[in-house]
């Protein structure tokens, strides 16, 4: 079984999200970018867009406004400006 991605989305309203998941796509200000379990460190700005978090044959996706995605050895978390969830 592949590792877990412990990921995390939060606007100033809420928690929109937390738990384990395979695989994590973020709208990033220089770029579309996709987490999975291990990956390497790193921080960026978000745009506006979609982020969509893949857990086996499962998708939910959240429309985000700006914020930042910190990706770090515990996971990903995400800090929206504004989010909400959105039809897949």
């Amino acid at each position: 079984m592949a590792e877990k991605l412990h990921f995390s989305l939060v606007s100033p309203e809420r928690e929109l999200f937390s738990g384990q998941v395979d695989q994590v796509d973020a709208p990033g200000a220089e770029g579309d970018f996709g987490v999975l379990a291990n990956h390497a460190p790193f921080m960026t700005t978000l745009r506006e867009g979609r982020v969509v978090v893949h857990d086996g044959a499962n998708r939910r996706a959240f429309d985000v406004r700006g914020g930042f995605a910190d990706v770090t050895p515990d996971g990903l978390t995400i800090l929206a400006e504004s989010a909400t969830e959105a039809a897949v």
